[in-house]
């Protein structure tokens, strides 16, 4: 079975070699040359742990390929996946659908037999109802058939989520579209892994109803976390005594400084605007998108409370600026509007990522210093704000923070350390969530 992967960026790119470990034979037509002549040389232009190796192997064994045109990529491919981005268009916050459509199109029109184009992208409900007619417009001369594909991979355990999934999600008219698809999915049935068939418009409302919900979550256990500091309580038990109920769950329901990334913070914004047209208005999403926004945009005076008000002339040490651990992605991160806070007010900021830093540069203030280690980002320090919860960053004793650091305040955003180890060094410690003595 032979497929093409119109786009080779994070989804295009994982589900390519995941596919291709199935043994299917994969082509990811990549239109950006530079990043196409990486692919053909064995560089990942993203971070995700393993996929340099799946990538590689599949590519020796003959699986996966890089083809230079569209027309050879699509040759003899019975499934087409575009999966191009959708970022948030500007002005409205709906998904911007130009590089869907101008995909789908140039599919379309090179096309010379039947297939069924699937949009693998997170792609607004009624997108392949559109993409349809396109097929009926352009190529009546051939069955053309469509279908709804979501992905629902996280960011640093992307392949494990592909080849092991919660489920997989198939929207379709057509027995024939199920049936590519079903075969294309075979090794998931023989693991036993749901797989849900619905309409066009289920399966693209299913993807954002996902994420609006865990979203949701998210922003909920951090509304308690600022209700915990009020009170004298701890959301990490509150987070734990609520997750072990079986209706709720124990995922998501970790404190922090807010969502980011590529998925969250756009699917939400889309969804309120979807929700809005569609006169069905969500304002649980609407307060979701509100209250994680001005979430993140506090964490600045939050660091600057912790130390005593004022942080002018002061060296703050910023450890993590992904948006989540095992990834490089800036995309919405909580430490891009924390850093430029403290800047605007003064202070000195000094940061380290272990895999974000190239991606971060072009979009923090000049005048942060980039650091080579944990270790020099520490040196001299007034104050460490811990941002993004990498294994690394765990590992930090308290005896070599007081070694390394000039001042003695802590504010982890992660609550990745342990507070009474610390105090007991000499730290003033703030967490999220938690009680101050």
């Amino acid at each position: 079975m032979k497929i093409a992967i119109i786009g080779g960026g994070y989804v295009g790119l994982v589900s390519g070699a995941c596919f291709a470990e199935f043994g299917v034979s994969v082509a990811v037509v990549e239109a950006d040359e530079t990043k196409r002549q990486m692919l053909l040389a064995g560089q990942i232009p993203i971070y995700e742990p393993g996929l340099d190796k799946l990538v590689a192997g599949n590519e020796a064994a003959g699986r996966l390929t890089f083809p230079a045109t569209l027309e050879e990529g699509i040759k003899d491919a019975e499934a087409v996946f575009i999966a191009v981005g959708t970022p948030t268009r500007r002005g409205d916050g709906h998904a911007d659908l130009t590089y869907v459509f101008a995909a789908v199109e140039q599919v379309l029109r090179t096309l010379d037999h039947p297939a069924v184009i699937v949009t693998k992208s997170t792609v607004p409900v009624g997108t392949g109802r559109k993409i349809k007619d396109m097929a009926r417009e352009l190529r009546p001369d051939l069955a053309v058939e469509v279908a709804s594909n979501p992905e629902f991979l996280r960011e640093g355990s992307a392949i494990s989520d592909f080849m092991r999934p919660d489920r997989v999600v198939v929207g379709a008219d057509s027995e024939q579209a199920r049936e590519v698809l079903r075969r294309l999915y075979r090794p998931l049935y023989l693991i036993e892994a749901p797989i849900v068939f619905t309409g066009l418009e289920t399966a693209e409302l299913i993807k954002y109803a996902a994420n609006g919900f865990l979203a949701m979550k998210i922003t909920f256990i951090n509304e308690m976390a600022d209700l915990c500091e009020k009170v004298g309580a701890d959301v990490n038990d509150i987070a734990r005594g609520i997750g072990l109920d079986g209706r709720i769950g124990r995922k998501f329901l970790h404190a922090g400084p807010g969502f980011g990334g590529s998925c969250f913070p756009k699917d939400t914004l889309a969804l309120m605007r979807i929700a809005e047209e569609a006169g069905a208005p969500s304002r649980l999403i609407q307060s979701v998108v509100a209250v994680n926004d001005a979430r993140k945009e506090a964490m600045a005076a939050r660091v600057v409370a912790a130390c005593g008000g004022d942080v002018a002339g002061k060296t703050i040490a910023v450890l993590g600026l992904a948006f989540k651990p095992e990834t490089d992605d800036m995309r919405e991160a909580p430490s891009l509007p924390l850093v430029r806070g403290l800047i605007s007010r003064g202070a000195r900021v000094k940061a380290f990522d272990p895999e974000a830093m190239l991606q971060a540069r072009p979009l923090l203030p000049a005048d942060v210093v980039l650091t080579a280690d944990a270790a020099e980002a520490l040196t001299g320090a007034d104050a460490l704000v811990l941002v993004t919860e990498w294994n690394e960053f765990r590992a930090l004793a308290p005896v070599k923070l007081k070694e390394l650091m000039r001042g003695n305040i802590i504010i982890d955003l992660r609550n990745v350390f342990d507070p009474q180890a610390l105090r007991a060094a000499g730290f003033v410690y703030s967490g999220i969530g938690r009680a101050q003595p």
